[in-house]
């Protein structure tokens, strides 16, 4: 739907709305439960808490995950990560009332049914029962404690991290300040009250009250602006404090020397939410394997609910064709799941210092992580020292979670690495977050500590051809590092089943690692392929994690649980439907590349194994030696994969595609129009030539594709509104191509406006100002009437040098998005040609748009007052819009 500007008004949602409101009733929920055991001295136990728990779910995680998620498509750093983290907390603790519900609940009933026996049987039978039904009431009383402790873990961390979104929230406004300090306030006493008296559950209800008040104005505030357009109630738009002032911008700037890839404003950064999930996942365990968590049963809770979390981080970090951080935090994920449910099956199901030493020294699948660390550690060469720094702390974690090092310095060993990855987590949420709300290197991060060049020359070994003849193009890289790691880790874990298929507590370990990662790891891999549109979508990974999954269910699991003979049977008749359908897998494999091909070549050996494993005829040896050739593989191709992302060249070779596409050699069509290419200055003076004819072209710009037309051919304008349908009533903003041509013009802005302008000038930002015969003066002539309003005009300064020189050879161009009107904007060459081609009388190509949005439009027309208006929201944010205009208002005070 949009308003009558044609403008969709789904860029005026505003998620913060609803994440605020999420938040405080929430607070609300557990303000009533904190305020009633206040007053009666009774906790609540039982259904009340366990209704608690899922509501607490429901709003505070799920409505407030979804405000997250809207936040990061609105390019919105703090509130993106925010909400989402706060969707994590409050789901862990419902998760928590959840827990102690059952707990106290089983207290409850055992209570009852003893007091039930002892009023009907005999009093030496009531002496024994009593003894069973005590001991059964005092383990249950331990549990509680211990979900207590567990509680007080899982806080902690947050509580850290909700104070440094305070301190962040306070570089963009000051509402959320409040709401963000009150829950860091309200975590320190709902973590009192775990082992204090009463006084801390009215502390911390009073300041859950205050969260309730905060949010509902910060909402009715987003509210209002959302709905006029215009910050009717005090509160967003003007910061605490100017975040600039946190530092001064270093030289070595992370983005612009790191990684090469392409700008992408349609959705926030999420490497600060990462960090932040990593931060919560290792203190939990810190404080596990230092002894204070005798039982991870309810950490394994908060570790799954926060991995979830992340796993948005790098989903996210796929949208932004970012494959680094979509590799490394979908490693870290599957780290940090593997190792929470491993560790509760182990304190939990088995419970036995002994056994559990003898279940793990046969695993190896922790070696797989060690492998993969280095990998990222080699990504992260040429990025900043911070970013190596937190990957070789990964490493070490790693390291230090192998399971043959000895079991009285294994917790001791894993606790340190924990505690140290937290606190260069804890640095790295801040530093991520003040950088990119900043959009500069305000917190050091350090140094490259490789150039790019030299990790280049490294990789390339002295070759100078980096792609192999014939090797086909992969359109869905970015999520293939991710999909060798998790058939990686899968295939070592499953290693060495065979040599010890009798040994239950091996098999009870194994069961997390193989189908975390195997199945449910690559299940999510499947989904990405499936966007990113590679040519066979998700089939490989997809039936590969059914595959893993099926292998989990018979291998071990099946051997827990005793399964019959006719169910093994079943087995055998899906062993050979996966050796068919992973032969047709081989022959798509052949025309991707070799790796992969040997792969799916050695995985059909496996599912040869594995039917065999059905008919109690596995050949040991051959499995082990076949799995071992995977993981190999797959390392190589973790490896191979994101270097090969990261830079354009292919560095490591994946080789050539056995089998090709036959395609036949016919004539190219014929264009609809004349093409021009953008960097030969013949081009640009072909299209120049159309232009002062009279022509209509579609040319590049720093956003979108547009279509031009010269301000000396005002009949060409009238032609740009029969190309797009373009209602009459919508006016077409000129280009010109610097603030300079501007000033020769000397229209007569105040000198707010020129230096606001010249702060956004040139980049993706169009201001709308008021008309006067100083367009004449600018070269607009008889084009004065055709383009704007009566009384006002849009105008554009791309920040785009093949557009700047056109602008320059032609004079002030008359541009709209080189699109039909009401379709998705152009960001190629070839979009403009298929849908506009037969109507205009040139393109020039460039290849890819620099953005996938078009420009911010701003109202300027009461700058003077002291207001601009964002008309509509495009590839620079508007809340980036409106802290530039308050830094240019109180300079000029």
């Amino acid at each position: 739907m949009a308003n009558s500007n044609g403008f969709p008004a789904s860029f005026y949602g505003e998620p913060g709305v609803l994440g605020m409101l999420a938040n405080g009733i929430s607070a609300f929920l557990v303000l009533l439960q904190n305020f009633n055991a206040a007053r009666t001295g009774i906790s609540p136990v039982g259904v009340e808490n366990i209704l608690a728990g899922v509501h607490l779910i429901l709003i505070g995680g799920i409505c407030q995950l979804v405000a997250g998620l809207l936040s990061f498509r609105k390019y919105d750093h703090l509130s993106g990560t925010a909400f989402i983290g706060y969707a994590a907390l409050w789901g862990s603790y419902g998760a928590t009332r959840i827990y102690n519900g059952v707990a106290t609940g089983a207290v409850t009933t055992t209570i009852l049914v003893q007091h039930d026996i002892i009023n009907n049987m005999s009093t030496n039978l009531m002496s024994n029962l009593s003894h069973i039904n005590t001991t059964s009431v005092t383990a249950d009383l331990l549990s509680s404690l211990s979900i207590q402790e567990a509680a007080i873990s899982g806080l902690v961390p947050y509580i850290l991290l909700s104070f440094l979104l305070a301190f962040c929230s306070a570089t963009v406004n000051y509402i959320m300040p409040f709401v963000f300090g009150a829950i860091t306030l309200t975590l320190i006493f709902e973590a009192v009250a775990l082992v204090a008296n009463s006084w801390a559950l009215v502390v911390a209800g009073i300041l859950e009250l205050l969260i309730l008040i905060f949010a509902i104005y910060g909402s009715a505030a987003l509210l209002v602006k959302g709905l006029t357009q215009r910050l009717a109630l005090k509160g967003f738009g003007t910061p605490l404090f100017n975040v600039l002032l946190l530092g001064t911008a270093n030289s070595a700037s992370a983005q612009s020397i790191g990684q090469e890839k392409k700008k992408n404003t349609k959705y926030a950064e999420p490497m600060a939410l990462g960090s932040f999930c990593d931060t919560v996942s290792s203190f939990i365990f810190a404080f596990y394997c230092f002894g204070y968590v005798k039982s991870f049963g309810l950490g394994v809770a908060w570790v799954s609910i926060i991995s979830a979390a992340q796993l948005f981080a790098t989903y996210y970090a796929h949208l932004r064709q970012d494959c680094y951080h979509a590799t490394k935090f979908g490693l870290h994920v599957t780290y940090w799941l593997i190792k929470a449910w491993e560790e509760f099956v182990a304190s939990v199901l088995i419970d036995d210092a002994n056994i559990v030493s003898s279940g793990r020294e046969a695993m190896v699948g922790n070696w797989f992580f060690v492998a993969a660390a280095l990998v990222l550690c080699v990504g992260s060469l040429n990025t900043d020292c911070l970013e190596l720094s937190h990957n070789t702390l990964f490493l070490l974690l790693t390291i230090s979670s192998i399971p043959q090092i000895p079991l009285q310095g294994y917790y001791i060993f894993f606790g340190v690495a924990c505690s140290l990855f937290t606190a260069a987590s804890l640095y790295g949420t801040f530093s991520r977050l003040i950088n990119t709300i900043a959009e500069k290197s305000l917190i050091p991060v350090g140094p490259q500590p490789v150039s790019t060049d030299q990790l280049k020359r490294i990789l390339s070994c002295g070759r100078s051809d980096h792609r192999d003849p014939g090797e086909a193009p992969q359109n869905d890289q970015i999520p293939e590092a991710l999909f060798y790691i998790s058939n990686g880790v899968a295939a070592l874990s499953a290693l060495h089943a065979s040599s010890t298929s009798t040994n239950s507590n091996f098999l009870h370990l194994t069961v997390p690692w193989v189908l975390i990662s195997g199945a449910i790891i690559q299940g999510y891999v499947s989904q990405v392929q499936i966007r990113g549109g590679g040519r066979f979508g998700s089939v490989i990974p997809f039936f590969y994690a059914v595959v893993w999954a099926t292998w989990t269910w018979f291998r071990f699991a099946g051997v827990l649980i005793q399964l019959s003979s006719m169910a093994a049977h079943g087995f055998t008749a899906g062993a050979i439907a996966f050796l068919v359908i992973n032969g047709f897998l081989m022959l798509i494999a052949s025309y991707r590349n070799l790796v992969l091909l040997f792969l799916t070549a050695i995985m059909e050996v496996v599912l040869v194994c594995f039917l065999l494993s059905t008919l109690q005829q596995l050949p040991y040896k051959l499995e082990i030696a076949m799995l071992a050739i995977l993981s190999i593989i797959c390392i190589y191709g973790a490896l191979a994969s994101l270097v090969n992302c990261i830079f354009p060249q292919r560095f490591l070779p994946m080789g050539q595609a056995l089998l090709k596409d036959q395609k036949k050699h016919e004539e190219k069509p014929q264009l609809p129009c004349p093409v021009a290419e953008s960097r030969l200055t013949s081009g640009l003076l072909t299209i120049t030539k159309l232009l002062d004819e009279g022509g209509v072209c579609g040319i590049p710009t720093d956003t979108v594709y547009a279509l031009a037309a010269s301000c000396k051919n005002p009949q060409a304008i009238e032609k740009i509104y029969n190309i797009k349908d373009r209602p009459a009533e919508k006016p077409i903003c000129i280009c010109i191509s610097s603030v300079e041509q501007l000033i020769a013009a000397k229209p007569p802005f105040s000198p707010l406006l020129w230096e606001f302008m010249r702060s956004v000038y040139p980049g993706g930002v169009s201001c709308i100002v008021s008309k006067g015969d100083w367009l004449y003066k600018l070269g607009v002539g008889a084009a004065y009437d055709r383009v704007g309003t009566n009384d006002s005009i849009m105008i554009r300064v791309p920040d785009h040098t093949v557009t700047g020189h056109l602008c320059d050879l032609t004079g002030p161009l008359a541009i709209t998005s080189a699109n039909p009107s009401g379709e998705p904007d152009s960001t190629h060459h070839s979009m403009v040609l298929s849908r506009l081609g037969h109507k205009i009388q040139g393109v020039l190509c460039d290849g890819d748009s620099n953005e996938v949005v078009a420009s911010t439009v701003v109202n300027c027309l009461k700058i003077d007052e002291g207001t601009i208006g964002i008309v509509r929201e495009g590839c620079v944010p508007a809340v980036k819009v409106q802290q530039i205009f308050e830094r240019v208002k109180s300079q000029m005070l």
